[in-house]
């Protein structure tokens, strides 16, 4: 048996002051059709980057947004199917979270850059109109509700929580 090949990502768990979460619209078309997800912004961790430092860079390049401090680890996932992520067996997202004031994300990354990421939008999501929301689209996590709530509530945990798909 071969050995399982996983991406390493960082996301970035931002919330405002009315703990409304940013989220990415990202498009994939696959065989079966269009699949539209809303996911945390970040992404890859490069072979040798720091994750805080994969962190602010993709936050930068996607959002604009600039994070000083380090933000605490809240949110650990890992996903085994080689469909998932082009080249891999999987992902593993490490979240991490990130408050500030609502902004209007323009990242470094032109559109077509973005779009090449696929991602085609941005959004600031309500707890609620995630909890409530019926229509075609995803979330990652798939119950995206579950734990941001427990997040909004709690607050940070002692330990990152743990989930899958």
């Amino acid at each position: 048996m071969s050995p399982v090949r996983l991406r390493r990502s960082v996301r970035a768990v931002v919330l405002d002051e009315d703990d409304r979460i940013l989220l990415c619209r990202f498009v994939f078309s696959k065989p079966a059709g269009t699949i539209v997800v809303w996911a945390a912004p970040g992404g890859g961790v490069d072979p040798g980057e720091a994750t805080l430092v994969a962190l602010r860079r993709e936050l930068h390049e996607e959002t604009g947004l600039t994070v000083d401090a380090d933000p605490p680890h809240v949110w650990h996932q890992e996903v085994i199917d080689p469909g998932h992520a082009v080249g891999y067996d999987g992902v593993i997202n490490d979240y991490f979270l990130v408050r500030t004031a609502s902004f209007n994300p323009r990242g470094a990354m032109s559109d077509d850059e973005l779009a090449a990421e696929n991602i085609v939008g941005f959004r600031w999501w309500r707890l609620s109109d995630i909890a409530d929301y019926r229509g075609p689209d995803v979330f990652s996590p798939r119950d995206l509700a579950t734990p941001l709530a427990a997040l909004i509530a709690d607050g940070v945990p002692a330990r990152p929580v743990p989930f899958g798909l």
